[in-house]
């Protein structure tokens, strides 16, 4: 990672991506690894049961989604239903996202990231994406001009996420309440029948936006090195 560069966010907390190890059974799927910039790539964080990803592969088949999800037992919901469908254009990964992310993913090679109805703990500011030191390695894996969606039912979670992404991470942005009718996760439809009013936030990523990791790439480097 580089040092001395004049970041264009104001994140004091360096990400240490060389101290994570790679999930267990690791392998980079090969929509990456053989991808040469002919195919827009874009990232799912918390997928669930899939109902996104499903729906976003079958209406966007000039994308391919890489949807991770952690826990098992959604994951085994997200594979049934992956199965019947077999969409050529979705690759569901069972893993934690950062850690997988890390290893998986070089810089600038995705168009779209969403982050759909975290389930953070409200009490532990810690725990909400744009807090995360993390969160500068996501952007440097996002292409200029590339989005992170996010969305949440928690009004001061969203409070939060609009204030960081102008304040600490110079992310233009746009903020909009979702639609009733709007089915994308089953937490969405939940909230939205509750009469609950959910929320949406789009940053995208200017040019020439500096992060600390934007040549890092785990599969070209030594983990053990910090790159100085």
């Amino acid at each position: 990672m580089t040092r001395n560069i004049e970041l264009t966010h104001q994140q004091k907390r360096a990400f240490q991506p060389q101290k994570l190890s790679a999930p267990r059974n690791f392998i980079i799927p090969n929509i990456i690894k053989d991808n040469n910039s002919n195919t827009l790539l874009v990232l799912e964080i918390g997928a669930g049961k899939g109902k996104h990803a499903l729906s976003f592969a079958a209406s966007h088949p000039d994308k391919h989604l890489i949807a991770i999800e952690r826990t098992r037992n959604k994951f085994e919901a997200f594979t049934k239903l992956f199965e019947q469908q077999l969409p050529d254009n979705l690759t569901p990964i069972h893993a934690d996202a950062i850690a997988w992310t890390v290893h998986a993913l070089p810089p600038n090679c995705l168009t779209s990231i969403y982050l759909l109805y975290p389930n953070p703990e409200q009490h532990n500011l810690n725990q909400q994406w744009l807090n995360m030191p993390f969160f500068e390695f996501l952007l440097s894996r996002l292409q200029v001009g590339g989005t992170i969606i996010l969305a949440t039912n928690i009004e001061t979670y969203m409070d939060n996420a609009v204030q960081q992404a102008t304040t600490v991470w110079a992310l233009p942005n746009s903020l909009h309440k979702i639609a009733i009718e709007s089915q994308r996760t089953h937490f969405e439809v939940k909230y939205l029948a509750r009469g609950e009013t959910c929320w949406e936030l789009t940053m995208t990523k200017p040019q020439g936006y500096k992060t600390r990791f934007d040549t890092w790439y785990a599969s070209t480097s030594n983990i053990n090195n910090t790159n100085k």
